[in-house]
């Protein structure tokens, strides 16, 4: 069966902040100066919004400029922030820092505690009304090139293909979306991303992209425990001083708590497991007094950017831009890159549809993208903010405070100096044989709880007759290097239970992958010592379905 194939003008990869705003600032533009254009955005979950997991306070600079209407159009940003704690926690104690002692980019005066899903599916409502044509359920598999080799569009991915890789019953084929100009917005470590950046250079002289893994839970708690509008931070305990990572606790309407713990994929003990120092930070006692007696709701897990400013790549080649957290602007003193991929993506909307109204006919590479982003906020934002994740990594827990402190308080962000972190995550792993090994609690099924369960209430769901989406380049590696050498770190790394070491008959020791528990986190796709797991897209609406996340 051939594969069927739609033109249109743009085609957008991601149905996240930024593919959504670039797609509503490209329709916006058209109606505005009656140069109509046709846009087709593309997204692998099964709705709008059903892979999104994010804390989140968001700050709503972007959305002002995008739809300055946006509350009377319903936008449901419903709480806004009202109070905020910051507190460094030792195993039994808790100190709270003050308020006025935090740096400018940490204080949420003006921000909301939103569902992020919930604003993208919002989102995707505006830009539906908007003629937007909205493909979910459709992963984008494949880049189409051009025979000049520019970017010609994206294959979605094939249905129906068995595990065996033979076509079954049900077989249908992939659409070819062909377009003037792709904007690529899979979010953090994005699949078809990551072969952009090979094949045409986009990380050459910049530093390596630099990763966390999130990990949230959605709590509903009685009344007497919650206060709307409180934002809640912290940093220290579980983590040793030298592993980079923090916590939130956000109070949304309707008496629900989201919590969640960010760790820095640059840690180097490889028997650290994030899931597990997640489920004992929620048992400390200035946190679990906010959920007594409450119920967990929802489980999620998504790596994020942390390398700022020096790691942004090129953004711009022919035929396409990357926009959104597909590049990495997240701004790492505020804990939040909604607003800057937002932006980026109305950035990127904005070029390509200055060169469609000139009559290009595509293939170029609009570097005009790069000169835009140059002289846009969010570029200052993150320039101010460049010094943070390295000063974190370089003098651990206290003297990425004061270090912080210094650079943002007195220099404003512009010291006469860019420091850099030029190791990649996944080479930070000291041998297992020179690292102590961490004994964790059994799950208490009150606060604490087990990775299974937690992938239950993600609502993930995989065909289970597909291929494994999750690739080996060489399958030697997991146990003649890996298992070796790290005790094989993917058995803690994976916040889903997706790899297991198991035995067989004569005891020796296998790779097992459970694809079908895998919540599109990305965090083996990053922390994999050879990087010899490469994630691919499963079959469309696979994984998570994230609801109010």
């Amino acid at each position: 069966m051939a594969r069927e194939s739609m033109e249109f003008d743009v085609v957008i990869v991601g149905g996240g902040p930024s593919g959504l705003a670039a797609a509503i600032r490209l329709r916006q533009l058209a109606q505005e100066s009656g140069h109509d254009i046709s846009v087709c955005l593309v997204e692998k979950g099964s709705e709008i919004g059903a892979h999104i997991l994010s804390g989140a306070v968001f700050e709503p600079r972007a959305l002002n400029e995008l739809l300055p209407n946006w509350k009377e159009l319903g936008a449901p940003l419903n709480t806004e922030v009202s109070a905020e704690k910051f507190l460094f926690l030792s195993e039994t104690g808790a100190v709270s820092w003050p308020t006025s002692l935090l740096i400018p980019q940490q204080k949420n005066h003006g921000n909301y505690i939103i569902s992020l899903g919930n604003l993208c599916r919002w989102l995707g409502q505006q830009a539906e009304a908007m003629g937007v044509n909205l493909f979910p359920g459709f992963a984008a598999a494949e880049v189409l090139y051009h025979d000049d080799g520019s970017v010609a569009g994206i294959a979605t991915g094939d249905m129906g293909i068995g595990k065996d890789g033979q076509q079954k019953g049900s077989y249908q084929p992939g659409y070819e979306l062909r377009a003037k100009y792709t904007l690529f917005a899979e979010g953090c470590r994005g699949h078809l991303g990551k072969q952009l950046m090979a094949k045409f250079g986009l990380r050459t002289d910049r530093d390596p992209q630099h990763y966390g893994i999130g990990i949230k839970e959605l709590w509903d708690v009685p009344a007497e425990n919650h206060q709307q509008g409180l934002v809640v931070h912290s940093a220290g305990w579980p983590l040793q001083s030298d592993t980079y990572g923090g916590s939130f606790l956000y109070h949304l309407e309707n008496n629900q708590i989201a919590i969640g713990f960010v760790i820095g994929l640059n840690y180097s003990n490889p028997y650290l497991s994030p899931y597990e120092e997640f489920q004992r930070f929620k048992t400390h006692p200035a946190i679990a007094k906010y959920l007594k007696g409450g119920r967990r709701v929802s489980y999620g897990a998504r790596a994020l950017n942390e390398g700022g400013w020096q790691s942004v790549p090129k953004l711009s080649f022919p035929g396409g831009l990357l926009i959104g957290c597909e590049a990495g602007f997240l701004n790492l003193p505020k804990i939040k890159g909604s607003h800057t991929a937002m932006k980026s993506g109305m950035l990127g909307a904005e070029t390509v549809f200055a060169a469609l109204k000139n009559g290009s006919a595509g293939h170029e590479n609009l570097s005009a993208f790069e000169t835009t982003y140059r002289n846009s906020w969010v570029h200052d934002e993150l320039y101010r903010a460049r010094n943070t994740y390295p000063a974190f990594h370089k003098f651990g827990l206290w003297g990425g405070v004061l270090f912080t402190g210094v650079d943002q308080l007195l220099f404003r962000g512009k010291l006469p100096f860019t420091l850099r972190v030029s190791q990649p995550d996944n080479e930070s792993l000291e041998l297992a044989s020179r690292s102590k090994k961490i004994q964790y609690p059994k799950p208490d099924g009150v606060l604490s709880f087990d990775r299974l369960s937690s992938v239950f209430i993600s609502n993930t769901n995989h065909e289970e007759d597909q291929p494994c989406h999750l690739t080996l380049k060489d399958s030697s590696i997991p146990i003649d290097h890996n298992l070796a050498l790290y005790d094989e770190p993917a058995q803690r790394y994976c916040p889903a239970g997706v790899y297991e070491i198991v035995r067989e008959a004569d005891n020796r020791p296998r790779l097992q992958i459970n694809a079908q528990n895998c919540v599109h986190c990305k965090t083996c796709d990053i922390k994999d010592p050879k990087q010899n797991i490469n994630w691919v897209v499963p079959e469309g609406t696979g994984g998570p379905n994230y609801p109010n996340m």
